[in-house]
């Protein structure tokens, strides 16, 4: 099982963090449930809203989540470096831009103390629409679709900021989503010309409603949506994956496990739900961006969605109430999914960065062999893990120690499928890491 381990002189233990349950202990409902209703009581955050009111539209949403930022930042001695981020959009650059604008992101950045320049993300959306998106004076409050994915974020923010974290935490607001992803991809191609060692972004929208319109009611299921690989894999990534497997091993995949592993450990009441899906059928998220440009990243968000709350109109037809009000939302669901982020953020950026070069060797052996290369920084070792091709979970695992390189005796490589993960002194681990060549 994927996890925090405790290493001895003599033997593996499987432990846990008392930290990570005092992290989910900490995130509030009651904080966000202000935090959704202040939102939604913007009127409407559409991208092409008022810019200049303090009390309605885009421009009030964005500054004060800013402000609730700097007062994070305020409270834990500046942790937070907090920014706005933007790029400028005209009609020319899509279908559903009705005027040019500036798309604005709020950003903040929690630095960490040994790998600053390394980043794992959390976002939600400022943005939210009604049933016609251009329409940008129609109230659309958004309460769930995603006043809860950017409170969650916010809360985490106010939790974690009371901790001190190896790798760097970045908090976010992106914009522009309902328009076509604009501000996922502004920040992706800002953290591209930064040098940003992302980790992965973990993409937060909707995850407020437990009442599906299927009728099914639901508050503990969740999903977690990933691409099975990188759309920026070369052609030789491609032909290698035909010879030695690897079709759902890359690395939103691995973020993927890890997330669905650590909630399994730490949040055993909740179902996490591997979606194998870069996101809804035919439909996108912001963390497309960063997967488009070659970096990890997930959806998490509700597992039963309501088309009635989903960009509609505030209206009642036929008996039927439509509308994103918040009435529809549940705080105590969005606080179980904001703990679910939270404790993945922590661990992921207490742990070590994943080995790299990973390599496999063992054609025609009766063994499996694997190598890899250091990770910089003292570490307590590397894990090994394998499992049957067909599971979607890693199975098996074995801590070999700080080597760089380790023989599976009796593990038949036709068999299974493996990956190496680096583990901190700490006990946390870093991502699993799928074998990208082979020796002999």
């Amino acid at each position: 099982m994927l996890g925090l381990c405790t290493i001895s002189n003599t033997s593996e233990a499987q432990d846990t963090d008392e930290k990570i349950y005092e992290i989910i202990q900490n995130v509030s409902a009651d904080r966000i449930e202000n935090d959704i209703r202040k939102l939604a009581g913007f009127g409407t955050r559409n991208t092409f809203s008022d810019t200049v009111s303090e009390t309605r539209g885009i421009g009030a949403a964005r500054r004060w989540i800013k402000s609730e930022f700097d007062k994070i930042s305020a409270d834990c001695n500046d942790c937070l470096d907090v920014f706005y981020q933007k790029d400028f959009v005209t009609p020319e650059d899509g279908q559903r831009i009705p005027k040019e604008a500036w798309v604005v992101n709020v950003v903040a950045i929690q630095k960490g103390s040994k790998y600053p320049n390394r980043y794992v993300i959390m976002s939600g959306d400022i943005d939210s629409r009604n049933g016609d998106t251009m329409d940008f004076t129609t109230d659309a409050p958004g309460a769930n679709d995603n006043a809860s994915g950017m409170a969650g974020t916010m809360e985490a923010a106010r939790v974690l900021s009371n901790y001190d974290f190896e790798s760097s935490i970045i908090y976010v607001g992106l914009s522009g989503e309902e328009q076509g992803l604009f501000g996922g991809k502004g920040l992706a191609e800002y953290a591209k010309k930064e040098g940003w060692d992302i980790i992965g972004i973990l993409n937060n929208d909707m995850i407020g409603n437990i009442e599906g319109v299927d009728g099914v009611i639901d508050n503990r299921s969740f999903r977690i949506f990933s691409e099975p690989v990188p759309p920026t894999e070369t052609e030789n990534e491609r032909r290698m994956r035909r010879f030695y497997g690897g079709e759902v091993d890359g690395i939103s995949r691995q973020l993927a496990r890890y997330i669905h592993s650590n909630v399994e450990t730490y949040m055993p009441e909740m179902n996490p739900m591997m979606i194998y899906r870069l996101d809804r059928f035919g439909r996108g998220g912001h963390h497309r961006p960063f997967n488009d440009l070659g970096f990890a990243g997930v959806r998490i968000m509700e597992a039963h969605e309501n088309y009635n709350r989903q960009h509609q109109d505030i209206r009642t037809e036929n008996g039927i109430e439509y509308g994103d009000v918040v009435s529809g939302v549940n705080f105590d669901y969005a606080k179980k999914l904001t703990a679910v982020n939270a404790i993945n953020l922590a661990s992921l950026a207490w742990a070590p960065p994943a080995p790299k070069k990973v390599e496999i060797g063992g054609i025609v052996e009766p063994s499996t062999k694997l190598k890899w290369e250091s990770v910089d920084g003292e570490i307590a070792g590397y894990k090994i893990y394998w499992r049957d091709t067909t599971s979607p979970q890693w199975q098996y695992s074995r801590f070999v120690g700080n080597v760089t390189s380790f023989t599976l005796e009796g593990i038949v490589i036709d068999n299974y499928l493996f990956g190496v993960a680096a583990v901190g002194k700490n006990g946390h681990e870093s991502l699993v890491v799928f074998p990208s060549g082979t020796f002999r």
